[in-house]
């Protein structure tokens, strides 16, 4: 059996390829048969095209019966006979309508071998809609045998566009190796952002977390309280009763003060030690009771978030990122960073902040001792307290003992202050000191007094004048004595700045409450969630790694296959090189952009014109994807020998083929991308049962292997019609709502779009007139008179890709006369068989048959 005429890897739907051509023992053609009827068909319809010799078909009859043992069955028989054949003998198995025989004569053109004439008419008639046009065309014709006549048109890629195309698809799924980032709240669903901020879920807003019967809470009731006193004690001290009446004497701010960094230290003590006394990643009952002792209450598990809904957010994140087009390795990198980034680390790794909200630097500085100044600059102070003398002693002979009396005030209540400073204790065990400027008030006032007696005793003024500036000095020092006092004691209140311990205490609490609720509630969720998005980010870079290997492989195979010799061309990578980096290491990357200025206008600037055929110039055919015994090098030889060309291209055209090669559509790799994101998917929809029950238990060998295996499938799609066909439909979704839209790939771009090759000469072709002449028939001159001479006894199938429908220019071209043109899911061939039935003579039905040769 000559593997270069069955396909090695049929697409799904196909019919089921076996040759019978072959001089081996029974054995070998049970076999055959066996695995033939082993392979599966969906939808309970069976479909065989076999190939076999004209002349033994009788003696085959028990191998075509047994493909019917297993229920109905259709059959087309390629019968290849000699040119020295003259008649056709066929068994009642191989009659219609569940059977056919299209006859046709080995080697009809020189040069041009038997295999390079099957395997093209065996990709044709294998698709579904062919096969089942062909068998009810052979029904309506003699005998249900005809001889074929063939024109065909194949839209395929060159080597290197495919090669391209592959290389940069294999890149698009996989990406490049990228930092992990950060993970933002923002970026992440719902029940994943609750993780990633300091937020406390809405349902836990009025929870007392430090209840007051607590020792954390009573220390924190007890700071608050000992701030409220100091601040009650700084109102009562700031205005004209703490320096004029006892209020003063009795205060203690220094006291106070002490107390607030006292009580302050006390309950970060309490609150250190409830941080290292639970600082476990999990919670359990034994924490909940230390930490209740501790003065810290917890509640259940709030409402909002669950352990159960992690690996559905997880689901969701992933596809989302897929989805929107990032690669496998970049998702990675943003599950890695979320990993990183939700992983429990303890209460115990919050001393650190706790330290900086309320640490031994930050307590000295609350508990220092600041000096008490008042009464402004000196030389302003002596200056003004002059003049208020001077005028008080306008008074005349009463101005000599006025005058220097208000200098002797103001020096007086400058001394007040001093002993009435709020940074002193009553006791004086605490005494921050201080200075009021009292000599210079005193000095100032008593000269000008005496300046201003003098001046009273010269000029003489009258008595009610005296009264009257006597007055205005007298208040005016009382009032500059008060507003210095209250701004100093607020200037020393606002250094101390005992205030900062409440704001202290709500830090400390609000850490005590994010502590609580991340560190203790979500610890089992946070390792759940770390752990489960370190598991798919390994399995995505897994995942990209099998990708880039088996994409590579694909290059060592059609390096091999063309032999040790082979120098890639300037556009493909050596087989040591990855698909991403060069010989010299700099990474490469393709896009439609690199092409050279004009190659997109060389490439569609000629879609309405017909391409020139290509027949023996063919350039080689793609390797077929590696197998677990593959060369690893080229020029290393397998097990099994070089690895076999999948596809016509690597044989000479007959005169009836015409090949036109593409260098790819500007659609071709974007589709590519996404019929590999769209399986990749997949293959994470069956994981994430295995990631909900043990994140550490993902079996990655079995979705790598997966991956193999979506490669080679698209791989074969690319090959055979240049992923004109969609992927397999998979209806076993876990996730159908989110996944059906991006697993859905069942609409495909048109084949121009695809293989850069216009579809009009297709139309032009198959829709033209019933003219014998257009079609190459396989026979040879000397088997004409064999064939029937009615005009009308021939049938035609026309065939063509549903993607060349879309492809051609406007749909008028098609319109009103497709009834009878077949549409095949799948395929890059199209054209016309004209099947010619034989004269009645020429073909033989034996009705029995006791042949001991199978």
């Amino acid at each position: 059996m000559s593997p270069h005429v069955l396909p090695e890897r049929p697409l799904p739907g196909h019919a089921v390829c076996l040759d019978l051509r072959t001089d081996a023992g029974a054995d070998d053609l049970d076999a055959a048969v066996r695995a033939a009827l082993d392979a599966p068909q969906p939808g309970g319809e069976r479909r065989f095209l076999v190939l076999d010799e004209a002349d033994r078909l009788v003696a085959h009859q028990l191998l075509y019966e047994r493909l019917s043992s297993y229920g109905p069955a259709h059959i087309v028989c390629l019968a290849v006979g000699a040119r020295g054949e003259r008649n056709l003998s066929r068994s009642l198995t191989l009659r219609p309508p569940a059977a056919g025989v299209l006859w046709l004569f080995d080697t009809v053109e020189d040069g041009v071998p038997g295999e390079a004439v099957l395997r093209p008419l065996v990709d044709v008639l294998s698709a579904p809609e062919v096969f089942d046009a062909v068998l009810r065309a052979l029904g309506e014709v003699v005998h249900g045998v005809a001889v074929p006549a063939v024109r065909v048109l194949e839209h395929d890629l060159t080597e290197e566009a495919r090669a391209r195309a592959w290389r940069q698809a294999v890149e698009g799924l996989t990406g490049q190796d990228v930092p992990a980032g950060a993970a933002s709240a923002e970026q992440v669903p719902g029940a994943l952002g609750l993780l990633l901020d300091d937020g406390v879920p809405r349902s836990l807003a009025g929870h007392r977390w430090l209840p007051p019967q607590g020792r954390a809470g009573a220390r924190l009731a007890a700071c608050d309280e000992a701030v409220g006193d100091a601040v009650e004690d700084h109102q009562r001290i700031r205005g004209a009763a703490g320096l004029l009446t006892g209020a003063g004497r009795t205060v203690d701010l220094p006291g106070d003060i002490e107390r607030v960094t006292e009580e302050l230290a006390r309950f970060r003590t309490a609150v250190a030690d409830a941080f290292g006394a639970a600082g476990g990643s999990r919670l359990t009952a034994e924490h909940r009771g230390v930490l209740r002792d501790r003065g810290i209450e917890l509640p259940e598990m709030p409402r909002e978030i669950s352990r159960a809904g992690i690996v559905p957010a997880l689901r969701d994140h992933t596809h989302g990122l897929i989805g929107q087009g990032l690669p496998l390795r970049s998702v990675a990198a943003r599950l890695a960073a979320l990993s990183a980034r939700t992983a429990p680390v303890g209460s115990a790794a919050r001393l650190a902040r706790l330290d900086v909200i309320c640490g031994p630097e930050r307590l000295r500085r609350l508990g220092g001792r600041y000096p008490f100044t008042a009464g402004g600059s000196r030389p302003v102070a002596l200056a003004v307290t002059g003049v208020l003398a001077l005028l008080a002693g306008l008074w005349p002979v009463l101005g000599w003992v006025l005058g220097p009396a208000v200098g002797v005030l103001a020096a007086g209540l400058a001394h007040l202050m001093l002993r009435r400073r709020p940074n002193r204790s009553p006791d004086g065990r605490i005494d921050g000191g201080g200075a009021t400027g009292a000599a210079p008030r005193l000095f100032g006032g008593v000269a000008g007094g005496l300046v201003g007696a003098g001046a009273g005793q010269f000029l003489g003024p009258p008595t009610w004048l005296g009264a009257v500036t006597l007055t205005v000095s007298l208040a005016a020092v009382v009032l500059l004595a008060l507003r210095d006092w209250t701004r100093a004691v607020d200037d020393w209140w606002e250094r101390a700045d005992p205030e900062e311990a409440r704001r202290i205490l709500r830090e400390i609490e609000a850490l005590v409450v994010t502590t609580a609720v991340h560190d203790w509630l979500f610890a089992e969720v946070r390792h759940h969630c770390s752990a489960g998005a370190g598991a798919v980010a390994r399995l995505l870079r897994g995942l990209a790694e099998t990708a880039d290997a088996r994409g590579r492989a694909y290059e060592r195979g059609r390096a091999y296959e063309r032999g040790p010799s082979y120098a890639p061309t300037e556009h493909e990578e050596t087989p040591e090189e990855t698909p991403s980096t060069g010989a010299d290491g700099v990474t490469s990357s393709w896009s439609w952009e690199d092409w050279t200025d004009g190659a997109e206008e060389d490439v569609w600037s000629d879609m309405d014109e017909d391409p020139a055929p290509v027949r023996s110039s063919a350039p080689p055919a793609p390797s077929a994807p590696p197998t677990p015994s593959s060369p690893s090098a080229p020029g290393a030889p397998g097990p099994d020998g070089p690895v076999p060309a999948d596809g016509p291209s690597a044989l000479p055209a007959p005169a009836w083929l015409e090949r036109r090669y593409g260098d790819g559509g500007p659609l071709l790799v974007d589709t590519l991308v996404g019929d590999l994101v769209a399986g990749t998917l997949v293959i994470l929809d069956r994981c994430w049962a295995g990631i909900e029950r043990d994140p550490g238990a993902v079996a990655s060998a079995v979705h790598e292997q997966r991956v193999a295996e979506l490669l080679d499938e698209t791989r074969l799609r690319l090959e055979r019609d240049v992923a004109a066909s969609p992927p397999p439909r998979y209806d076993g979704l876990r996730d159908p709502g989110g996944l059906s839209a991006l697993a859905d790939r069942a609409d495909r771009p048109d084949a121009a779009r695809l293989t850069g090759v216009a579809a009009d000469p297709v139309a032009l072709l198959v829709l033209s007139d019933d003219d014998p002449g257009r079609t190459v028939t396989l026979c040879g001159p000397e088997h004409l008179r064999l064939l029937s001479h009615d005009p009308h006894a021939a049938r035609h199938v026309r065939f063509v890709p549903e993607a060349m429908r879309s492809g051609a220019a406007g749909d008028d071209l098609w319109r009103g006369t497709t009834e009878d043109v077949v549409w095949t899911g799948a395929g890059r061939h199209a054209g016309i068989l004209r099947l010619v039935p034989l004269r009645a003579d020429v073909v033989h039905t034996v009705r029995a048959e006791e042949a001991g040769e199978p």
